[in-house]
């Protein structure tokens, strides 16, 4: 192999040509988390037969210019992609590829770019499509926790430091509860100005909208624990292209190094192998058009093909405490803890199935439609669903929020989706259904006062009561025992 670094149009980029003579296609790979940390995987590429092409994007780390997240990369992505296809050792096809913002980088350059600049086919893992999606849930609720994360770890600086807000809350735990949240840069010690402008984003959607006259194959990876999940599965109904191939497995955002409680051995895949056998069959137009992919059965150790979905069911559920409870965004209902206090005045309503008479494998969106009243003008409703195993353990399978404004009093009907799981769920289990008023650090708090939660400087309390004949749990339900499938077939054929 063969390995040099240089500048393209000033930007810090290093490549990786495989052994041999060439020419070869490429794969280029712009993020802003470092290049260098980048090496085996371009070292992956290389060993295919790929020259690999790693580059920091505008303001990040070695390269100049303002770091302005989301702003530049089809233009930059562009000239990369030009410039690779003058060099000798290229033989003019591009695979664009990368994960979580590197993902937005791909993506926009096969979306955006001019036609002479666009990649031939696209690997989009964990996307992060833009700060619209990846700010607010399509509900409009404020992502809080994992955006002052990201904020604290990347916004506004040249470098990263991961342990940003680890350490912030460390020492001041309270800190995501100081109002109001546009003073967290105040709090973490450092100037950030970009946070404040994140939220002004709302125009959701627009990567999807484009997806639906894109000219390339796509593979889009993704995880049932991810916070992009319904993000991937509808880049992946709107993609255009001539294929397209869905892998959503049991992992969090780093995919299969973050693995989720229900995975198991035949989720162990190796993603830079099958990445790479994909892009060979795109570029060759070896791959049969049309939708197609494979998603895991958590606690089942099985794979199924990517569209599969179950048919709706709705379990018994039984109310067991807090028909009426307060929504105090002084003492929020936590999203990191799924211990429910079992002293002083409800601050959820509960609800609970009889156990599984038999096992179920629920794979596909799950929904929950209530009939409550808040006693404010604005007012969060979230829904959890914990799996209370035969084993006495609690396990987050779901959650969701949104947010309505109604006449104080006004009792109201909705329906509140919790998002995908594919999970089989064993005999015995019972479901714990939460209903609050938040689902903090994760979600920003309502105020309850009709102001803006990030810019809110004062809260109130918040009086719900919740009518439990009105409350239906709607699962998707496999009919029967699924047939599993090979993700590498899927994802290949």
């Amino acid at each position: 192999m063969t390995a040099f670094g240089t500048a393209v149009g000033g930007l810090a980029t290093d490549v990786r040509l495989p052994a041999g003579d060439g020419p070869f296609p490429a794969v280029l790979v712009r993020t802003p988390y470092d290049r260098t940390r980048h090496g085996a995987e371009a070292r992956g590429w290389a060993r295919h037969g790929f020259a690999a092409v790693v580059q920091d994007v505008r303001g990040r780390h070695a390269s100049p210019g303002g770091w302005h997240p989301y702003a530049h990369e089809a233009a930059d992505g562009a000239a990369t992609a030009r410039w690779i296809r003058r060099q000798p050792w290229s033989d003019g096809r591009l695979v664009a590829a990368g994960a979580s913002y590197a993902a937005h980088c791909a993506l926009v350059l096969a979306l955006d770019a001019p036609e002479d600049a666009r990649p031939d086919a696209v690997v989009a893992a964990v996307p992060a499509l833009g700060p619209a999606e990846t700010a607010r849930e399509a509900s409009g609720v404020e992502r809080l926790l994992s955006r002052a994360g990201w904020w604290a770890a990347h916004g506004d600086r040249r470098d990263s430091d991961e342990g940003a807000l680890a350490r912030a809350l460390a020492a001041d735990p309270g800190l995501l509860t100081h109002l109001p949240l546009t003073g967290l840069p105040e709090r973490l010690g450092r100037s950030l100005p970009s946070w404040a402008g994140l939220w002004r984003h709302r125009d959701r959607g627009r990567l999807v909208a484009r997806a639906a006259r894109a000219g390339v194959p796509l593979l889009v990876a993704g995880g049932h624990h991810d916070h992009f999940t319904e993000d991937t599965v509808a880049l992946w109904r709107a993609w255009g292209g001539p294929s397209v191939r869905l892998l959503l497995g049991p992992w969090g955002h780093s995919l299969i190094a973050a693995p989720g409680p229900d995975a198991g051995p035949a989720h162990r895949l190796n993603l830079g192998e099958l990445y790479a056998r994909w892009a060979r069959r795109a570029l060759a137009g070896a791959l049969a058009p049309g939708r197609h992919g494979a998603q895991a059965l958590g606690g089942a150790d099985l794979w199924l093909p990517a569209g599969t979905e179950g048919a709706p069911h709705t379990p018994r559920t039984r109310a067991v405490h807090g028909r009426v409870f307060t929504a105090d965004p002084r003492r929020p209902v936590r999203s990191d803890d799924l211990t429910v206090p079992t002293d002083g005045a409800p601050d959820r309503c509960l609800l609970l199935t009889p156990p599984l008479p038999r096992p179920l494998d629920v794979v596909g969106p799950v929904r929950v439609r209530l009939r409550g009243t808040a006693h404010t003008p604005s007012a969060d409703w979230a829904a959890r669903l914990v799996a209370l195993t035969p084993e006495g353990t609690a396990e987050r399978l779901a959650a969701g929020i949104a947010r309505h404004a109604e006449p104080a009093g006004r009792r109201t009907a909705f329906t509140l989706g919790l998002g995908r799981i594919a999970r089989r769920l064993p005999a015995g289990t019972r479901l714990r259904l939460e209903i609050a008023g938040h689902h903090f650090p994760a979600h920003a708090r309502n105020p309850h006062t009709g102001d803006d939660p990030i810019t809110a400087d004062r809260l109130l309390a918040s009086r719900r009561e919740v009518d439990p004949d009105g409350v239906a749990l709607t699962l998707p339900v496999l009919p029967s025992r699924p047939t599993p499938v090979d993700p590498a077939e899927e994802i290949l054929r």
